[in-house]
């Protein structure tokens, strides 16, 4: 079993990492639980971003040497993967569905993107997660749940699922990119007069058009409440 801070390749075995007693079962009983461990990283990442998150780290936050927490942590994967699905919880999961099933697609758009703002981190975790855990297991079972009027099998169901899930977290992504580059508006300003230069080269005459249009509200919720749409309205069920 790889020890380390480094990605980890192989990692626990996803049912004795979800399945298996959060504590180890032998010796005397730790000062700190598994849980503690996750509740320390996902601070530390909702602080400082996930590089900062090393075991050496997290292992500090809880008082702990660095090699007490590989019986329960190997690698930063798996440190990962228990940090992804400890935010999940954060998912309602019985909140009723309407039989509409592009609107509750899209609600479950709109909770994803809530929750990664929260954790701005969460995006690059969700690329290199292994096995979800329970807790996003339960948030995948309500998407599939709210997807059953569209007579789509189950894999198809799983498809649209993380269809939706990728398109959230990249733009999640770029979202916080944005916010993080403090966009001002001198520097706003600045780029319009750049693309206003660049469409009237004549060179780009169908980027020329798109500027001219009637602009749209461009405040961040708006925006995102535009691009799911034409996500989930253009969806194949047939």
């Amino acid at each position: 079993m790889p020890r380390g801070d480094g990605d980890g390749a192989s990692g626990v075995d996803p049912q004795q990492l979800w399945l298996s007693p959060a504590r180890p079962g032998r010796g005397r009983r730790p000062a700190f639980s598994r849980a503690a461990i996750t509740v320390a990283a996902v601070a530390l990442a909702d602080a400082e971003g996930l590089d900062a998150v090393t075991i050496r780290r997290v292992a500090a936050g809880v008082g702990a040497g660095a090699m007490s927490l590989y019986s329960y942590a190997p690698d930063k994967a798996t440190l990962l993967d228990l940090m992804v699905d400890h935010v999940s919880g954060e998912l309602p999961t019985t909140r009723p569905l309407t039989g509409d099933w592009r609107a509750d697609l899209k609600t479950v758009g709109r909770l994803q993107r809530e929750l990664m703002l929260r954790h701005p981190w969460l995006p690059t975790a969700l690329a290199a997660r292994r096995t979800p855990g329970p807790r996003a297991l339960d948030f995948v079972e309500y998407a599939l749940a709210a997807l059953r009027p569209t007579g789509l099998d189950g894999a198809a169901k799983l498809e649209v699922f993380s269809l939706l899930t990728g398109f959230v977290a990249g733009h999640v992504g770029h979202e916080v990119g944005r916010a993080a580059a403090a966009h001002t508006p001198d520097r706003a300003a600045a780029e319009a007069r750049y693309l206003g230069a660049v469409a009237a080269d004549g060179r780009h005459p169908e980027l020329a058009e798109a500027l001219a249009s009637a602009g749209r509200p461009v405040t961040p919720e708006a925006t995102f409440a535009r691009f799911l749409d034409r996500l989930v309205d253009g969806l194949d069920t047939g």
